[in-house]
């Protein structure tokens, strides 16, 4: 019932052609279908999500101690709280926004801003760590030796560089598409309601 009161809202207030702010924050803030529900809702499954990997890959650390696996699973778990940084300060700050009242204009296009600017910044870290452990697969064989990676690096160099030109590829592209659907539609749908307070 709630969803049709707001669609009868929005209706009657879209064919006057004026929507007043009580109007605007009650959709920017609505319970169960505004923007801000959706992004609080993306970012924290992201960071259950992280929190399960990174408990995974420290688990996985207790196979083996030698330096290689050492040195990966770090850079993994680094990773990962970072990550989990990230997706817990962005949930706390759409947390925060819910609780605006509309008065507050200039500081939810301040804050929408913030999460594009935080969220460019995620993709371009995310496609760094992706480089460094490229680099670490690369790079560590050649101080001690790993089954894991030795078998990795029986195949030739153009081989694996093609694999990693294909992955760095495919991470681009995907990581894109995968913020717009997740995040991308909520924050145009905010940015929208907010152009519109008055």
């Amino acid at each position: 019932m709630e969803l049709d009161d707001l669609k009868q809202t929005w209706n009657t207030q879209t064919n006057d052609n004026t929507l007043n702010n009580d109007t605007l924050m009650q959709m920017i803030q609505h319970n169960s279908t505004g923007p801000l529900v959706g992004l609080k809702k993306a970012f924290s499954k992201q960071y259950r999500f992280i929190i399960i990997v990174a408990v995974f890959v420290l688990l996985q650390l207790t196979h083996g101690f030698t330096s290689i696996n050492v040195i990966m699973f770090t850079f993994y778990a680094a990773l990962c709280a970072g990550l989990a940084y990230f997706f817990y300060s962005n949930y706390r700050l759409v947390k925060r926004m819910e609780k605006m009242d509309m008065e507050m204009k200039t500081t939810i296009q301040q804050q929408i801003s913030l999460l594009e600017t935080r969220l460019q910044w995620h993709l371009t870290a995310v496609r760094i760590a992706l480089l460094v452990f490229i680099a670490l697969i690369e790079i560590l064989p050649l101080f001690q030796h790993s089954r894991m990676i030795d078998k990795w690096h029986i195949l030739p160099a153009y081989i694996r560089i093609l694999i990693y030109a294909g992955l760095i590829a495919l991470q681009y592209f995907a990581s894109r598409s995968i913020s717009r659907r997740k995040y991308g539609n909520y924050l145009a749908h905010l940015k929208e309601l907010a152009t519109q307070l008055q």
